[in-house]
């Protein structure tokens, strides 16, 4: 639906917008840099970790004296639809736009945002993740990966699961003692969604045709789950989750990599709680942003992703957020797992079947305990 709005807008986006993409293709990088300068601010949409984004950006606010404005509230669909709605207008009111890299590819990117190929050549940036291209449009600034969060006073790091039968025998030998969420939050759902595609064999998670054959192929999988019903608990939320490990009840359950390491960082769960993606792999992916073509100031919008995609930046978010950085040249020493590790990342199961699979999880695992 969205895509199909984006494409019958393109013609009135062409007119209003792309003189402001054609100016800086025409412009070196110095002059593009003295235009941010002289526009003097930009407005980044981004809808999570507000206040901590807020001063992470002031640095860029320092180098360059151009003020961040990160509007309050909001979430990653208020802010698209946004986008949505100021399409025709002449001048928006978003200069940078951040996304789910995932979400990019529902909508057609050329109708909706300046390429960024006037920005300085830089071969470590991300324009590709887990499968998904972003093209000249759209640059990944946060990596996250899902994987299972454990305590060492109760778990030996020579010891983890790796395998559904494995963490079958972990729930065996400790139950009660390892929970995962199946909403408010992503982790359990990467969590077990990779079981059943383990479980489930030949069925294709990656191709997202639905029909009652590839979902009665669930079955195996299904009946694993209910079969060891009772040595596994059933948490509200990822941050629930976390908060329980932490507290000792629990001793592993899944977890986004950057809230671990955003809440560890904040002294708010334990320091020595640990992380690792099983080699049966769970989903990572990432953030991007792009320009959208009526940008109010597209230079300074520029100068920011040119900045926030650098490998200084992505080595003070892998520092202080835990992400996955998103530039070659980062290092990336902060990260909670080892780059040997990130081998078992996979994308996420392809809509819509990944919504059906979701639901009958819910109904024939969730609902029956």
């Amino acid at each position: 639906m969205i895509k199909h709005l984006l494409t019958t807008a393109a013609a009135v986006v062409a007119v209003t917008a792309p003189l402001q993409a054609q100016d800086l293709s025409a412009m070196s990088w110095d002059q593009i840099v003295e235009q941010a300068k002289a526009e003097g601010e930009l407005t980044w949409y981004v809808w999570y970790l507000q206040d901590d984004l807020r001063r992470a950006v002031q640095a860029f606010e320092d180098e360059y004296g151009i003020e961040v404005t990160i509007p309050e509230g909001g979430d990653a669909g208020g802010n698209a639809n946004k986008l949505l709605a100021e399409r025709e207008r002449e001048t928006g009111d978003i200069d940078v736009f951040a996304w789910g890299y995932n979400d990019f590819e529902t909508v057609d990117l050329d109708a909706l945002f300046m390429p960024l190929t006037h920005l300085p050549e830089d071969d470590g940036r991300v324009s590709e993740l887990t499968g998904i291209d972003g093209g000249d449009h759209v640059l990944a600034y946060w990596g996250n990966q899902t994987g299972v969060a454990y305590d060492p006073a109760h778990v030996s790091a020579d010891d983890l699961p790796q395998t559904p039968e494995e963490f079958a025998a972990f729930w065996a030998e400790n139950p009660g003692k390892f929970g995962f969420n199946y909403e408010k939050g992503g982790s359990g759902p990467s969590y077990y969604l990779n079981m059943l595609r383990v479980l489930s064999d030949g069925v294709d998670f990656f191709d997202g045709e639905s029909n009652d054959e590839k979902l009665a192929g669930l079955q195996p999988g299904i009946d694993f789950f209910n079969a060891h019903a009772d040595n596994y608990v059933v948490t509200a939320s990822n941050a629930d989750s976390i908060l329980r490990v932490s507290d000792g009840e629990l001793w592993m359950v899944p977890a986004w990599e950057d809230h671990l390491a955003g809440l560890q960082n904040r002294g708010e769960v334990r320091s020595d709680i640990a992380f690792y993606i099983p080699e049966m792999g769970m989903n990572g992916g990432g953030n991007g942003v792009a320009i959208p073509l009526n940008a109010p100031n597209p230079a300074a919008a520029s100068v920011f992703i040119h900045w926030l995609t650098s490998p200084e930046t992505q080595t003070m978010f892998n520092r202080t957020f835990g992400t996955a950085p998103m530039n070659a040249a980062s290092d990336d020493s902060f990260a909670l797992v080892p780059n040997a590790q990130r081998e078992f990342r996979t994308p996420w199961a392809a809509q819509p079947f990944r919504g059906e699979v979701e639901q009958r999880f819910v109904d024939d695992v969730i609902l029956e305990r």
